[in-house]
Order: structure tokens, then sequence, then C-alpha cells
């Protein structure tokens, strides 16, 4: 499912413009990006938790050459899916 797909299912389960839809996602996903940047992480109860987890520096190999490079460490975010949303899931 693209963007624009979301916005149009959005739109029409909240009976919303397109336009006040695509505003209301972009408002979600700002503020999403935003707790997670200040706080590192972000629960909505019944559909998952937003956290974010540092990743240690590694050794890969290059699957081209076989070579050895170095992975540096960084911050990736992760989500687990709440027991409602699992269940619907299923």
């Amino acid at each position: 499912m693209t963007k624009a797909e979301l916005v149009v299912k959005i739109s029409e389960k909240a009976n919303l413009t397109k336009a006040n839809a695509e505003r209301a996602l972009n408002a979600f996903v700002g503020a999403v990006e935003d707790i997670l940047v200040k706080e590192g992480k972000l629960t909505l109860t019944g559909f998952g938790t937003f956290q974010v987890e540092k990743r240690k520096a590694r050794v890969g190999r290059n699957p081209r050459t076989g070579k050895e490079i170095k992975i540096p460490a960084t911050q990736v975010v992760k989500f687990r899916p709440g027991k409602l949303l699992k269940d619907a899931v299923k």
C-alpha cells in the first residue's frame, strides 16, 4: 500500500476530504518522529510500540568482492505489535 492509498482509506473511514486526511497522516507521522527523537519510545495501546534501539558496530562482507567492511554503530526504529493488532492479523 502506498501513502496515497492510505490517505484514501483514512478519508473513507474518518469521513474526511483527501486533503484533510493527508494533513492528519502527515501530522501523525511528524508527531511520531518528534516523540522518537526526544523520548525514544512511543506506545499506542492495542496497536504496538515504536522504540529506538542502538545497533552495535559490526564487520560485514561485501557480497560482490567478499572483502570485509566495517559497519558503524547506528540507531534504528523497531516496532513491536500489540495484542489487538496481532489478533487482527491472525
